[in-house]
C-alpha cells in the first residue's frame, strides 16, 4: 500500500431476482464500494453527471410521434462498471478474498458506490456515441443528435437507459450494434 493512503472498504450486495409471477429468476451479487468514505480532493474531484430533463424526454417522444418515427429503448447492463477512473482510488480487497496484509486494490474502473461513478459512466458513454458520429445538444447534455444526408437520429440518455429515434432505420440498427459491442446493452 502506498504511504499516506487510506483505502476505502467495500461490501457484497446480494439480491434475489424474481419473475413477475414470483418464481425465482436468478441470484445476483454485486461488489459495491463504500463511497461515503471517499474524501474530496483525494479520491475524487468532480461528481456531476448530466441526466436528461423530463421536458426533453416528453419533447423527444412528441417529435417522434408527430413524425411517425420508430422509437426504441435500450438499457445498459452494469453501466457504472464501464467508467474509467482518472483519480487514484485504493480499496481494501473484497470480503472473502484473502491477500497478504497491507495489500490493497487500485481501482482503474468505476464501481457502484463511488462518488464519481455516474460522471465516469457518462464520460464513457459520451465518447462511445461521439465516436459513432453524434454531437451533444446545447439544450440538454444528455441528448445526442446525429445528422446526415440520409436523415436525423436522436439519442437520449437517462442514467443507464436510452431512447433512440429517428428517420434512418439502418443507422439506428448500426448504432444499436455499436453500443452493444462497446457497452453491452
Amino acid at each position: 500500500m502506498p504511504p499516506q493512503v487510506t483505502p476505502i472498504t467495500c461490501k457484497w450486495v446480494y439480491k434475489i431476482k424474481t419473475r413477475s409471477d414470483g418464481s425465482l429468476e436468478r441470484y445476483k451479487a454485486r461488489l459495491v464500494a463504500r463511497g461515503f468514505q471517499q474524501e474530496h480532493g483525494r479520491d475524487y474531484d468532480e461528481t456531476f453527471a448530466p441526466v436528461a430533463h423530463m421536458t426533453t424526454v416528453r419533447t423527444l417522444l412528441t417529435v417522434a410521434s408527430v413524425r411517425q418515427w420508430f422509437i426504441t429503448q435500450l438499457d445498459v447492463k452494469n453501466a457504472f462498471l464501464n467508467g474509467e477512473l482518472h483519480e487514484e482510488v485504493y480499496m481494501q480487497p473484497p470480503p472473502g478474498y484473502f491477500v497478504p496484509n497491507g495489500t490493497v486494490c487500485r481501482l482503474r474502473r468505476s464501481l457502484y458506490g463511488l462518488k464519481q461513478a455516474p460522471r465516469a459512466w457518462f464520460e464513457r458513454f459520451s465518447s462511445v456515441v461521439t465516436d459513432a458520429g453524434f454531437k451533444p445538444s446545447a439544450h440538454d447534455l444528455a441528448l445526442f443528435v446525429h445528422t446526415s444526408p440520409r436523415g436525423r437520429m436522436l439519442l437520449l440518455l437517462y442514467v443507464d437507459d436510452m431512447i433512440i429515434t429517428g428517420d434512418d432505420s439502418q443507422f439506428i440498427e448500426f448504432v444499436k450494434k455499436h453500443l452493444n459491442e462497446k457497452l453491452d446493452v
